[in-house]
């Protein structure tokens, strides 16, 4: 395994772990042990989330994004010289 797989996976974990608590607390929501627990492994992944976007880029798309329509700018595929 790479170095970004290796990270990868310890994020997914993390994630996974707590989606996992999440739904757990969907049927009990006044466990507060699995709360805490919960954003125990949210705030372990933050880090690992930060370095990995630092050496490989986002992990999803930021509502933040300033370019977000840019695509919606020409030319369009029909519209360029190199089909012609």
């Amino acid at each position: 395994m790479t170095e970004r797989e290796i990270l990868l996976k310890k994020i997914s974990t993390y994630q996974f772990a707590a989606l996992d608590i999440q739904l757990f607390l969907d049927t009990h929501p006044r466990d507060t042990k699995m709360v805490e627990k919960m954003r125990e492994y949210l705030k372990a992944a933050e880090p690992l989330i930060a370095e990995y976007e630092k050496k490989y880029g986002p992990l999803k798309k930021s509502m933040t994004d300033t370019n977000r329509w840019r695509w919606i700018k020409g030319p369009w595929p029909w519209e360029t010289e190199e089909d012609y």
